[in-house]
């Protein structure tokens, strides 16, 4: 019996021993303890906080979702008012994150890549003013980017008296240190036929592309594709608003006493948050992109030059798509930073999920822990978002190679 068992305990080492030296299994085991410990970990930190909250007579729940949040939003682009819970208001201020984030990264990459191509411009006092601005900008907090333009439009702006006479665009549009007072479109119902035809013509802008390029490597035949997607995408729409006779009624501001009634507005925290880390983000994409054209071998620009292809045009055609693999990582990166610095919009008081949940929900429920795992969580899934997004695209536009 001993010799039997003796031989079973050799033949299971011997199993484990060549189960641990096979490269994959080993591998597989080693994800497995990973996983498990920290799974165990983050149930101990749980654990043990949830402990320590019932020990000070609070729960750990998210109750407080559903009770009315008192308290008003400067900005809502949805209904929003202070019966409603702190759910919605844990909305509204993710929705004016996302407006601020998704509006910041498209001015800074537009200025962005305007500022790296000045910098590596022939003109010398293009390339030295973009020079200034990206040191200057790149080496100052962009806390204090945004208090400094915040309290430009504040104090330089006009009280919303004055811009209701002397500043205004035929008094429809309104600029005052209150914000930018502009006319709100109220859609009625055959408005959605413009909207229908808005997204078919982008639809058919993507398929007709894609049909010209195959057509031009084939054949050689170039068709005019920026003209007929000006006109899938604008003309078609904008016929389709006509026919059903301009289904739109505009909702214009007025000023009344104090301020302007009606319409919509910019608030001035939006602009500056918005100006700020736009300009921050830009000077940092600078950088990027005059880095990612200096990748691109010079032989390149001499080559197109060679076919007489003008300078605007071999950047457009030859250089950029080559950089693009060197710029579109780190360009990742900064998308995501200007995500991130978003939350310093309560410092200037706009309304974002940082000041929401984060802010004023966390001190009327006191629940410290639940609100800032949901501010956290938030920040994580659209950082997840963003760079599945730019991953997606860089393999898309990455050189194949043979």
């Amino acid at each position: 019996m001993n010799t039997t068992t003796a031989d079973h305990d050799m033949e299971g080492r011997s199993a484990l021993s060549k189960l641990w030296s096979n490269r994959e299994a080993r591998s597989v085991i080693l994800q497995i303890l990973t996983m498990a410990a920290l799974i165990g970990f983050f149930a101990f930190i749980l654990t043990n906080a949830v402990a320590n909250l019932a020990a000070v007579g609070k729960t750990f729940s998210y109750d407080f979702l559903s009770t009315p949040a008192s308290y008003d939003i400067n900005q809502s682009l949805i209904d929003y008012t202070s019966r409603d819970t702190h759910f919605r208001a844990g909305v509204v201020g993710l929705l004016n994150t996302l407006l601020v984030a998704i509006c910041g990264i498209i001015l800074a990459t537009v200025l962005g890549f305007i500022l790296g191509v000045l910098r590596l411009s022939p003109n010398f006092l293009l390339n030295r003013i973009s020079y200034c601005f990206i040191e200057f900008t790149r080496n100052v907090p962009v806390l204090l980017h945004i208090l400094l333009i915040h309290g430009i439009l504040v104090h330089s702006l006009p009280h919303p008296r004055v811009a209701s006479t002397d500043y205004n665009i035929a008094d429809l549009f309104f600029l005052s240190n209150r914000g930018v007072f502009a006319p709100k479109p109220i859609m009625e119902p055959l408005f959605w036929a413009t909207i229908i035809a808005f997204v078919v013509g982008i639809a058919f802008t993507v398929w007709f592309r894609r049909y010209a390029k195959g057509v031009q490597d084939a054949t050689g035949k170039i068709y005019p594709v920026f003209w007929i997607s000006a006109a899938a995408i604008i003309a078609f729409p904008a016929l389709v608003y006509i026919v059903t006779g301009a289904p739109i009624n505009w909702d214009v501001p007025e000023f009344q006493r104090f301020n302007f009634k009606g319409g919509m507005v910019l608030l001035p925290e939006f602009m500056a948050l918005w100006l700020a880390l736009s300009l921050y983000t830009a000077a940092f994409i600078g950088e990027i992109v005059r880095a990612g054209i200096m990748s691109v071998s010079h032989g390149q620009w001499e080559a197109a030059g060679a076919l007489g292809i003008k300078r605007g045009r071999i950047l457009n055609l030859v250089i950029i798509p080559q950089a693009l693999r060197v710029i579109i990582p780190p360009l990742t990166s900064q998308y995501l930073n200007l995500t991130k610095n978003s939350s310093l919009a309560i410092a200037i008081g706009y309304m974002d999920v940082v000041a929401t949940i984060g802010g004023i929900s966390l001190m009327q429920t006191g629940k410290e822990m639940e609100t800032m795992i949901l501010v956290i969580a938030i920040y994580l899934v659209i950082s997840l978002m963003i760079s599945a997004f730019m991953n997606w695209y860089n393999k898309r536009i990455k050189l194949v190679e043979r």
